[in-house]
Parts: C-alpha cells; sequence; structure tokens
C-alpha cells in the first residue's frame, strides 16, 4: 500500500482530468444548475407582477420533462403502434421517431431570453422601422376575459415581420408561444427561437405520427393555460389578400378542449403595413406558383445596406405605418358551448371574418386602390380626391389610419418613396402605376372594403398565377 507508483505523465494527467469531471458532475454542476434555476423563478415571479396573464408553469418545464409528457400520451403511443405496423418496423424503432419529432417541435423556454433580449429587440425595431399603430374593437370585452383562460391570439400572415410587431405589442399581456415553419429552424437562429417559446412545425408534413405528436404538445400547453400566437393562412399572402383558414392548429386546440376545463378564448388581429419588406419576394412567388420562396443571404444583406445609406442621406424614413386592431374575442365555451362536426370549419369562418373585417387602410394601399380605380394618370390633389371617395365608401366600422386629412404632405411623401422604388411612375406633376403586380398587392389588402367597381379592376390588373408546385 506504501509502495511508490510510477505513471507515464498523460495518465496521470488523464486520472486527474476524468477526476475532476466526475467531481463536477455529482458536486459542482447540480449547485450551479439549482443556483440558476431559483435565479430563473425570482425573475419569473417578479414578471408575473406585471403582466395580466402570468407565465404559466407549463412554459418553466425542463424540455425533457416537456418532451416526456408528449411521448407518452395514450394517443402518441398509439400512433407509434400504428406507424410500426404500417411501415414494417420494431415499436422501439417508432417510438424513436415519435421522440424526434418531439426534440423537434418542442420549446425550451427561457424568461430572460424572451423579456431581456426578444421583447427590448422586437420594441427598437418596431418602432425604428414603423410607425405602430393600435386600435381595439372591444377594450371592455378584452379586459373581461376570464384570467384563468387560455388566449389564443388569431392573425392574418402578412410578413414575417408579424412575429416582431405583435410580439412588442403583446408584452404586457404574458409570453407568446408561435408555430414557426421551417425557415427558422437553421442554426443559430433555431435556439434563439426556441428559447423564446416558439416551436416549430413542418406544414406540409402529412404523417399521422408527426401530427399525434404535434397535436399533444398543442393541447398540452392549451389545457396549462399558455398563450399562444397561430397564423391560419400557413404562410405568407402571395396576392396581398387574405386567404383561406388552413385549420390543423386550430383543429388540435378545439379537439383537445373539454367544456368543463380552462375555457379557450380567440383574439382575432388584422395586420396591414405601409410597407411589407418581402413585397417584391412574394408577388414573384405567387406569379411563379411556388409556395416556398428564399430570398438569399447576399441579398438581404444589399438590402439592409441600402436601406441605412438612403436613411442616412435623408432619402427614406420610416417604412410608414404598421397597422394593428385587435378583434372582438371568441369564446369557445360561450360562443360554441355545443360542439358539432363542423365547428372548427365554423370557428375558422367566424374568425377570418373579424379578420379580415378589420384589416385597417393605410396610405399606401389606399394609394394604390386610388390609382386602380382611376385607371389613369393623376395628379396629387385627383389622387387625394380618389382616395377620399373611398374612404367614403367603406363601410363605417373601418379602422382608417390613413393620413388623407387634412393636407396631402404626407401623401406627397409617400408617393415620392413610391417613385423612388420604381413602383410608381409620375410624369410632370402627373402620377402613374409602374409595377401593376406590386399595386395589385398592395391593394387587395384592403379587398374587405373596396367597392364592386374597384376589386373589378383589381381583379383585371391582377397576374394569372402559375399552378402551384409543392
Amino acid at each position: 500500500m506504501t509502495q511508490t507508483l510510477e505513471l507515464p505523465l498523460w495518465l496521470f494527467v488523464l486520472i486527474v482530468l476524468f477526476a475532476a469531471v466526475t467531481a463536477s458532475t455529482h458536486l459542482l454542476f447540480p449547485s450551479v444548475r439549482w443556483f440558476f434555476r431559483r435565479r430563473a423563478e425570482r425573475i419569473v415571479a417578479e414578471l408575473n407582477k406585471r403582466l395580466q396573464r402570468p407565465i404559466q408553469p407549463f412554459k418553466l418545464l425542463r424540455r425533457q420533462d416537456m418532451i416526456q409528457r408528449v411521448i407518452y400520451d395514450p394517443e402518441v403511443v398509439r400512433a407509434v403502434g400504428d406507424y410500426a405496423d404500417a411501415n414494417d418496423v420494431r415499436e422501439d424503432v417508432a417510438f424513436e421517431k415519435a421522440r424526434d419529432y418531439a426534440r423537434e417541435i418542442v420549446p425550451s423556454f427561457s424568461a430572460t431570453a424572451y423579456y431581456s433580449v426578444a421583447i427590448r429587440l422586437a420594441r427598437w425595431t418596431a418602432t425604428k422601422l414603423f410607425d405602430v399603430r393600435l386600435h381595439t374593437v372591444d377594450e371592455a370585452a378584452l379586459r373581461s376575459i376570464d384570467p384563468d383562460a387560455t388566449v389564443v391570439f388569431v392573425m392574418n400572415h402578412r410578413s414575417n415581420f408579424d412575429y416582431v410587431l405583435v410580439t412588442y405589442l403583446a408584452a404586457d399581456q404574458s409570453a407568446l408561444s408561435y408555430a414557426v415553419g421551417e425557415w427558422a429552424r437553421v442554426w443559430p437562429l433555431s435556439r434563439l427561437i426556441r428559447s423564446m417559446g416558439a416551436y416549430f412545425i413542418r406544414r406540409r408534413s402529412r404523417g399521422e405520427l408527426y401530427r399525434r405528436v404535434l397535436s399533444s404538445y398543442v393541447q398540452k400547453a392549451t389545457e396549462a393555460g399558455v398563450t399562444q400566437a397561430v397564423f391560419p393562412e400557413g404562410g405568407l399572402s402571395r396576392d396581398g389578400a387574405i386567404g383561406e383558414p388552413k385549420l390543423g392548429i386550430l383543429s388540435y386546440i378545439v379537439d383537445g378542449w373539454r367544456h368543463d376545463g380552462r375555457d379557450v378564448v380567440f383574439v382575432p388581429i388584422s395586420l396591414n403595413y405601409d410597407r411589407v419588406v418581402e413585397d417584391r419576394v412574394l408577388v414573384a412567388a405567387g406569379r411563379s406558383g411556388q409556395r416556398r420562396f428564399r430570398a438569399t443571404i447576399p441579398e438581404g444583406i444589399r438590402f439592409t445596406v441600402r436601406y441605412i445609406w438612403r436613411r442616412m442621406r435623408r432619402r427614406v424614413d420610416r417604412f410608414g405605418t404598421a397597422g394593428v386592431v385587435f378583434g372582438q374575442p371568441v369564446s369557445l365555451r360561450k360562443d360554441f358551448g355545443a360542439m358539432s362536426d363542423d365547428a372548427i370549419r365554423r370557428l375558422g369562418d367566424v374568425l377570418f371574418d373579424k379578420i379580415r373585417r378589420g384589416v385597417p387602410v393605410l396610405t399606401v394601399p389606399l394609394i394604390f386602390a386610388a390609382l386602380i380605380s382611376r385607371d389613369q394618370p393623376g395628379t396629387l390633389e385627383e389622387i387625394v380626391s380618389e382616395m377620399r371617395v373611398l374612404l367614403d365608401r367603406m363601410p363605417s366600422e373601418t379602422v382608417v389610419f390613413a393620413n388623407v386629412e387634412p393636407a396631402p404632405e404626407q401623401i406627397f411623401q409617400a408617393l415620392s418613396v413610391l417613385v423612388l422604388r420604381h413602383l410608381v411612375a409620375n410624369d410632370g406633376d402627373r402620377y402613374t402605376i409602374a409595377d401593376r403586380d406590386v399595386a395589385a398587392y398592395y391593394a387587395s389588402s384592403l379587398q374587405p372594403h373596396l367597392g364592386e367597381d374597384v376589386l373589378q379592376k383589381l381583379g383585371h390588373l391582377r397576374p394569372k398565377t402559375a399552378t402551384t408546385k409543392t
């Protein structure tokens, strides 16, 4: 026992290294994890004092615990067996497939990342790029929502900036959980988005096992009262008009709801912009019929540098107005108490009718609608006059953020930016549409508010799209 033992230096270093790792794993790391866990709990407790809807414990579960709850859902276990039978594989192989899906879907929420990074970045970006205007149709109804209810914000999908805008506006409500598409699964963006509570979905996945795993997560989040935000259109609008709702996520929420459980309240939100950053990319995708579109990194860098340069030279200011309208909430318990076979379809129709009627009227879309309505070049005064005519013909409940009265200076500024972007051409003091496709894209956002004569002209202006390629 007291004999001297000689060891090679490399072996001694290896032994010390293994000993240090073992000691830290068993003694140090648990204490560090406990310290950070307690710190995170204190942060959440302070945040919950300021939020109208506290962050639910479900969002704070360890990601691995959440994955376990999802994959051991009886419906998922049944789907695993069906998958194994249908594909002639062992059940443990099918179970690993379900686990992979759950790892892909389930977020890893960090209150620090959400409120220290995401909210501040969203607020700074939104206010620097846009004049954000907000209107609430029925503020009393929003304030009277049961504090214990699960709130689901349902929105039209106009731009990828929608995520930033709604995150900023809902900052005092609660931490939102978004369903995001495959575009956000690239590293390191995926880690940041997952830490902010978003979950990834494959919009074109048709596998029953995948759908069961996704529905299990959505239903568990809904049961736990997690505030969610969904875009039922399933993608960005290629023609500017609000599309028909795809009812996948809504059906998961409704199917998992129990009348004696927590109420689910849907809040329709209507979004519109004077400038959609991806407008030309979306129009080109709509023209080609491609569901997938991808702006390259060099294009994004080129756009950013050009915008910063123009802003430094004071040739452009902000992108104009971003309009947001919170509509009247819809309660599953009060408004859809007796669930029928077509309840999900009726719910989608009700929500999207409210969203369409709530789309705010902004200056740039109204300018294009006026130019299309005139169907000929016009002076500034003639365009402003046509804008006023269109506004007078709109329903009385229409939310208008467009700056027409009392003087047309802001219309002139908007036209100058459109000329700079080669969307409008001017010959002396007369203006005319230079890019018909983009003009139709912006005017189509006002489709629910326009008269039949303008809609007919708009229909003739729209390009015929190719057959959609999937």
